[in-house]
């Protein structure tokens, strides 16, 4: 027999349940000292219609086991903070989800407001020296909806249109600001209801006559390309786009990548550097692509049509964003390609000459791919570091990479395998997010490969604790040449001749003495190895997988590599 929803009677217990029955499954919490209703509500109420709470000891580790969890699953999932200084430390997390369009329930505490005379009243000195006159004003600039609950009775209504509204496109994180005193109060009983289900607004779906244009377009190009650097969690995007390029004779470029799009194999799959063919293109279409290329050091063909397609082809959320647009079409991008190949299949075109320039172009770079990759150097180079990694992904595997891993060396099985740093940049991510994406699938393997500096910046001590304290088993891989490489290299590149580059030590990018990371994840009694030479680099991998999956045990592998000169 199907249990009963529960009736809140407090306005904490109506924003829990209405997580539940909004379809988030877990909570990634850092409690603060005005959770008490919070916790109160979790352990009276039946775990069957609350989300799971999973303590997670850094507020920027909770957003990207988030963004992760998302990543695997297609699900938004929630988060809970602290008041200000909380919600500050979770402020990056939150810039990151809404750089990759991810949703996310954002809650934090508030301050009480009264001094007295309330239940959840101010009680402490903190409470005091907390507040701020405009909290949300942390966040507003980069979420879809915030609001600030004010009686107990409207918690699940504000949690149903908050979630309605980051599940619509185009997606993203938004924040319920949440202070103690109506978590605390009783709900009147006359006065709650549950809300009426508000379904997220679906895609929008492409205007048939641009469609009709740019198959015409298409149709005719000499040398037609597509720029994609994101599949959906499901993969649709990616299959649609597959059968199209495949069928019409288009490339595929991945620039700047963010989630992998296409099979390393694909024959239509160019590759992820644009330059080449954007200088080649006739016809350029970007789908759902926030930065295509950069306007300093790649142009494309002046004569080509550039066509932009995306539920926001413009990306509002740019204050600069000036890249030539022929024509904008706002669609569900698998919607929009779906169409264009249906409406090209109506169009006699002549494609073998462009076809056999295409297979040419993918075979010479599955080859390059694989002769660069196998060069032993002395030091173990990231070109070598991202095969060996790919060699021990099975077809279920992914990789979460800061900086680390390149694809341009990776075999990679299909969409969604490798998730990179997003254009935002908040660094500290792919560990946790790592996290979360394990959380949602115990089998899969999962590895977090990134530098020593994005290592330090995800809070390891606490990632490796969730990581013990969860059982997920995750793989982290720690590409350490001693120094903040990305900053070396725009030193390096805006001033080749400069004093700095010239430098033995070049200010503000060593971070050596190393700390002996490997310690820091052994006290998380984590499996650790450290690695120095390319020969010794896949047994190390696959000892690593197998403690994974023999004894369910997180393993550290730190790797002392080159210093790279590729992004």
């Amino acid at each position: 027999m199907r249990k009963a929803q529960p009736v809140p009677s407090t306005g904490a217990q109506s924003v829990l349940l209405a997580l539940k029955a909004n379809g988030v499954d877990y909570l990634f919490a850092n409690a603060g000292t005005d959770f008490p209703p919070i916790i109160e509500a979790l352990a009276s109420l039946d775990p069957d219609f609350l989300p799971q709470a999973v303590t997670v000891p850094h507020e920027t580790a909770s957003m990207a086991m988030a963004h992760g969890y998302y990543l695997v699953t297609g699900q938004a999932q929630a988060v809970m903070v602290h008041v200000n200084v909380g919600l500050a430390n979770a402020v990056m997390g939150v810039i990151n989800a809404a750089s990759d369009n991810i949703p996310v329930m954002v809650m934090s505490g508030r301050t009480p407001i009264t001094e007295f005379g309330r239940l959840g009243s101010r009680a402490t000195p903190i409470q005091y020296g907390q507040e701020m006159y405009d909290q949300t004003s942390l966040v507003r600039d980069v979420v879809k909806f915030t609001y600030e609950m004010r009686y107990p009775e409207q918690g699940a209504a504000l949690v149903g249109r908050a979630l309605t509204l980051a599940k619509s496109e185009p997606q993203g994180p938004v924040y319920l600001s949440l202070p103690r005193e109506p978590l605390d109060e009783l709900i009147p009983e006359a006065a709650f209801a549950w809300p009426a289900v508000q379904k997220p607004a679906s895609g929008a779906q492409p205007d048939a006559g641009l469609i009709d244009d740019l198959a015409q377009r298409l149709a005719t190009a000499k040398a037609p390309v597509i720029l994609c650097q994101r599949s959906d969690p499901q993969g649709r995007t990616a299959k649609a786009l597959s059968s199209l390029a495949a069928r019409h004779a288009i490339g595929v470029v991945e620039p700047f990548s963010v989630r992998n799009v296409l099979r390393f194999d694909d024959p239509s799959l160019l590759g992820y550097d644009a330059t080449k063919a954007l200088q080649e293109a006739d016809v350029i279409v970007v789908v759902d692509c926030d930065i295509p290329w950069i306007a300093l050091n790649q142009t494309p063909n002046s004569q080509a049509y550039v066509a932009h397609i995306g539920p926001d082809p413009h990306f509002q959320r740019m204050p600069v964003r000036g890249y030539q647009t022929d024509m904008a079409l706002t669609s569900d991008p698998c919607a929009a390609i779906m169409a264009l190949d249906n409406a090209l299949s109506h169009i006699a075109a002549e494609t073998s000459v462009r076809r056999a320039t295409l297979v040419q172009k993918s075979a010479m770079r599955v080859n390059l791919m694989s002769q660069k990759a196998e060069i032993l150097e002395a030091v173990i180079t990231a070109e070598w570091m991202s095969k060996c990694v790919a060699d021990i992904m099975d077809d279920r595997a992914v990789a979460f990479t800061e900086l680390g891993l390149l694809p341009q060396f990776m075999t990679l099985a299909g969409a969604n395998r490798l998730f990179s740093n997003v254009h935002a940049g908040g660094l500290g991510w792919a560990m946790p997010a790592a996290l979360g994406a394990q959380l949602a699938d115990r089998d899969r393997l999962v590895i977090a490969a990134m530098g020593d500096g994005s290592y330090m910046f995800a809070n390891p001590v606490a990632c490796h604790q969730i990581a013990e304290s969860l059982g997920l088993p995750i793989l982290t891989i720690i590409k350490n040449n001693g120094m903040w490489n990305a900053v070396r290299r725009s030193v390096v590149r805006g001033y080749p001749q400069g004093a700095a580059a010239k430098a033995n030590v070049m200010p503000l990018t060593s971070l050596e003495p190393a700390p002996d990371f490997t310690m820091i994840a052994a006290a998380s009694r984590a499996h650790v190895e450290r690695c120095e030479t390319p020969a010794d680099l896949p047994a190390a991998l696959a000892r690593a997988v197998a403690v994974i999956r023999s004894e369910k045990r997180q393993v550290l592998l730190d790797l002392r590599v080159a210093v790279s000169e590729i992004f």
